[in-house]
């Protein structure tokens, strides 16, 4: 990558956000704010100097080897050289009724090729892009965001439809951005992105304020993992019940001090599931495809404990990112703690979501 042609230092980190609990009004900054909304996928930096093209992570490592119709998308619909700040995502579900799918984007990064390429077809990536770097041998970092977007929208005006490469819809109505954290979590996405209109593209630095969906709910605790340092508990293993009775696992939560994670040990003791002669059962696995080479062993629990987590979402049958520790609650009878008290979001389709150009520019003037 460090060999591409671009008007600006390379590897570049991208513009972060920081989370507040609220979508901020308009007036709150200098300038105004522009709201967006945001996306659940691999952020990614966009970079393309004639034929060459290169796909940079958050991490800095290159994507480029994993998404081979990114690369091909980019270079039949991009301006020769240019660099944009986007988003990978990856969609399922018929026309009508598609939605974001973490997993499926979370399959694409294989280490063999041919791995790569079946998945290429099966499970195409699209990108999603939200800021401008630069075009020819202009950098544009030191720009207000109003003249980002303005020129981002001039440049996807001479994008073919249907080549899997998206401009992020905008608004600067904040009853339209309530409206779309509500509307479009049925479609995936993650919740709504406050961007200052007057601000320059700010690498590394949280300037943004991401807004994200927060629930609670009660779950039965079914087993835990040994830290890797072998002392203590690594993670807590949380189970819901479905409609048909039967308990599965739905995730687990690791955020504890090295103090905590020791108490941890002698407190679960009462709950461990024995055999006759008093020693601990045979541990039992919590494997999935993304687990094939890691210790995935834990020491079941009898399911006698609910704990009380906040959540973002339930992806499938299990939470999705980070699930934070809230309190015990013994007051609840453990099979109470169903799927059905998941407040899901109502069904909405990723292709309301994905708009061109045009339908954008109506949106900013809402």
């Amino acid at each position: 990558m460090a060999a591409m042609k671009v008007p600006f230092p390379l590897p570049l980190e991208p513009m972060l956000a920081k989370a507040a609990p609220a979508i901020p009004p308009a007036d709150t900054v200098a300038g105004g704010l522009l709201y967006e909304p945001k996306w659940d996928g691999f952020r990614c930096i966009v970079l393309k100097d004639g034929d060459e093209v290169e796909l940079a992570s958050r991490g800095k490592k290159p994507l480029t080897r994993y998404f081979p119709e990114v690369v091909d998308q980019v270079r039949a619909a991009l301006p020769a050289r240019c660099a944009l700040d986007a988003e990978l995502v990856v969609r399922r579900g018929e026309p009508g009724a598609q939605r974001l799918d973490w997993e499926a984007l979370a399959q694409r990064i294989h280490p063999a090729a041919s791995r790569v390429a079946k998945l290429a077809l099966e499970t195409p990536a699209e990108v999603v892009a939200f800021d401008l770097l630069s075009v020819a041998d202009e950098p544009w970092l030191q720009r207000g965001f109003s003249e980002r977007r303005a020129e981002l929208e001039r440049l996807f005006a001479g994008v073919p439809r249907g080549h899997g490469i998206h401009l992020t819809r905008v608004t600067r109505d904040h009853q339209v951005a309530q409206d779309w954290f509500s509307r479009f979590e049925g479609a995936g996405l993650d919740g709504i992105l406050a961007k200052p209109l007057a601000a320059a593209y700010a690498p590394g630095k949280r300037t943004l304020v991401k807004i994200k969906h927060k629930r609670t709910a009660e779950a039965v605790l079914v087993g835990y993992r040994v830290h890797t340092s072998g002392r203590g508990v690594g993670s807590l293993l949380l189970g819901l019940y479905g409609a048909d009775g039967r308990l599965f696992n739905v995730g687990g939560i690791a955020a504890f001090t090295a103090a905590r994670r020791v108490e941890l040990i002698e407190e679960l003791q009462p709950w461990v599931l024995r055999d006759a002669d008093g020693t601990v059962a045979q541990a039992a696995t919590d494997r999935s495809r993304f687990s094939s080479t890691k210790d995935v062993s834990f020491v079941p629990l009898r399911p006698e404990r609910v704990v009380e987590v906040s959540f973002d979402q339930l992806e499938g049958w299990r939470f999705r990112h980070a699930v934070q520790f809230l309190r015990w609650r013994p007051d609840r009878d453990p099979r109470s703690c169903s799927i059905d008290q998941i407040d899901r979001a109502a069904a909405y389709d990723l292709g309301e979501v994905l708009t061109d150009a045009e339908v954008v520019r109506d949106d900013r003037r809402a």
